[in-house]
């Protein structure tokens, strides 16, 4: 079992075996605070911090009959005790928030988390119904509002979908082209309709243009920088000549919505195609833009 989901055995188990969906959100999150090495990440969703990862993962136990979701709730079903197999240090971050938080109601628990960090509230759906005005000013204040014009290129490697939607939100990006050519991923999160309805719960529109990839067999057996570049010398002939449209596509696109993002999976942009593709649309004609690798 990964160790991350003993975790929420162990947070289950330490609050009588039963949490509300959103309690369970909210003091997964404040676990994490205490954590020198978070075992999830959070966005900011429409009731605040959430973790997509933490949510999968509880669905994976309550498949493995670990836990049930009657209701609104998560039952930990399995009577084996995870807190003591936990280390230290994590046991200790659990019995703190126990002891800090475990009285709080669902909606108090969702009140501290906006107030503590007003970040995981700027794209809440009802905060106007549990913070006063001042603090919505606050929380407002943490929204990135940025107006220049940027086309930014991101990889997902390495990191995870929380991380990744933190980038960009971060930077206020409004559209996520997926330029892959099959948008599959091992990797959590990143298969095309999981980006796609993560995507839409923190506000970043979500497309998909294939037509700008490189097929999985022309990837194979990259071993250094020069397989690479031989790769990159076939796409910038054999792709980017003929698919101009989709690349005007783009341009247009990034015309109206000012901040829009190309996505594949490397984190060394000289090891994926996006940046190719990126200074091949700085060459159209209207294209006055900067380009930015996140």
């Amino acid at each position: 079992m990964y160790y991350r989901r003993k975790i929420l055995l162990a947070l289950l188990q330490q609050f009588n075996g039963k949490l509300d969906k959103i309690s369970l959100q909210k003091l997964l999150f404040l676990v994490t605070e205490h954590q020198a090495k978070a075992s999830y990440h959070f966005v900011p969703y429409k009731l605040g911090c959430y973790s997509f990862q933490a949510n999968s993962d509880l669905h994976a136990l309550d498949k493995y009959g670990l836990v049930s979701q009657p209701d609104k709730y998560w039952i930990k079903t399995d009577s084996k005790n995870y807190y003591c197999e936990l280390k230290f240090k994590d046991q200790a971050a659990i019995s703190s928030v126990k002891n800090c938080y475990g009285n709080l109601s669902k909606n108090d628990l969702i009140k501290l988390t906006y107030d503590k960090y007003p970040y995981f509230a700027i794209n809440s759906t009802i905060i106007s119904n549990l913070i006063n005005n001042e603090n919505i000013e606050n929380i407002k204040k943490q929204k990135p509002v940025i107006t220049n014009t940027v086309l930014f290129t991101i990889g997902y490697e390495g990191i995870t979908l929380e991380q990744y939607l933190n980038k960009l939100i971060i930077n206020d990006v409004k559209v996520l082209c997926d330029v892959r050519k099959n948008p599959l991923s091992m990797k959590y999160g990143f298969s095309k309709s999981q980006l796609k309805n993560a995507c839409s719960g923190v506000n970043i529109d979500y497309i998909h243009i294939p037509e700008l990839g490189i097929e999985s067999n022309k990837r194979a057996q990259l071993n250094n920088q020069a397989d690479y570049d031989k790769l990159f010398t076939f796409y910038r002939n054999a792709v980017l000549a003929k698919e101009r449209t989709k690349q005007e596509e783009i341009l247009n696109i990034l015309k109206i919505k000012k901040r829009i993002a190309l996505t594949c999976f490397e984190a060394n942009i000289s090891q994926c195609h996006r940046k190719h593709l990126a200074e091949a649309i700085a060459k159209i004609d209207g294209f006055n833009y900067e380009i930015k690798h996140i």
